[in-house]
């Protein structure tokens, strides 16, 4: 039965709550935290590790020490070039427990859910419209609102309002083809390409062994 006594008082500022085990994780809060050693000379933030304190420090220097074997793209974080590895590969290993989608990271997972929920957070500062992704905002707002064409191809002229997509333009003319196969060795210009490759594979069994088999191995490539 819910009386509303609250006879577990905070030691340090009094308040009261209706359970010890409540009581004692509050009076935790007012604990100091452990002191963090390493500041950073040029903000001010402190870590409690010298390797978190480097780490952050390539936020200021611009430094992307971790590079992508198959592509030009770098990175501050070993994390991120896991994560950029993955949209060479085609793995996904985070799934949406409502759909079945799969995605290359946590956050985009994350961002997914949002359209199972049915929120919005990000509202567009001129007209109010709401998103669920802050980048669909922005683009929203630069299409709509600003309608700015600011990165143009320097080989045939045309315009885009994302370095993204002018990035995945410029394939067309290079012919690169940055996402690879692992299994039969084939690359594709776009992951979606990729993707839709994959999912012509087909696990057999070898000599009792699961063995994955490209059905485009021993075909010839399409021009």
């Amino acid at each position: 039965m819910h009386t509303g006594e609250k006879p577990f008082t905070c030691s340090v500022c009094g308040k009261g709550f209706s359970e010890s085990g409540h009581c004692k994780a509050h009076e935790k809060t007012h604990e100091e935290q452990p002191e963090k050693p390493h500041s950073c000379a040029d903000c001010g933030m402190c870590f409690f590790k010298a390797s978190e304190l480097r780490r952050h420090f390539r936020s200021h220097t611009g430094e992307k020490p971790f590079k992508c074997t198959l592509c030009e793209s770098c990175f501050s974080r070993s994390e991120g070039l896991k994560r950029h590895m993955r949209s060479h590969t085609g793995e996904r290993p985070y799934k949406c427990i409502i759909c079945g989608k799969q995605f290359y990271s946590r956050q985009d997972l994350n961002i997914h859910g949002l359209t199972h929920t049915g929120e919005k957070p990000h509202l567009c500062p001129v007209c109010g419209k709401g998103f669920s992704q802050l980048g669909n905002m922005k683009e929203h707002e630069q299409n709509v609102h600003i309608k700015s064409e600011k990165y143009i191809c320097n080989e045939c002229g045309a315009t885009f309002t994302r370095y993204k997509s002018l990035t995945k333009h410029r394939r067309t003319h290079t012919g690169e083809r940055p996402y690879l196969c692992l299994t039969c060795g084939r690359r594709f210009s776009w992951s979606h390409s990729l993707s839709r490759h994959r999912s012509r594979w087909r696990f057999i069994d070898v000599a009792g062994r699961p063995f994955v088999w490209c059905e485009l191995l021993h075909l010839p490539e399409k021009k």
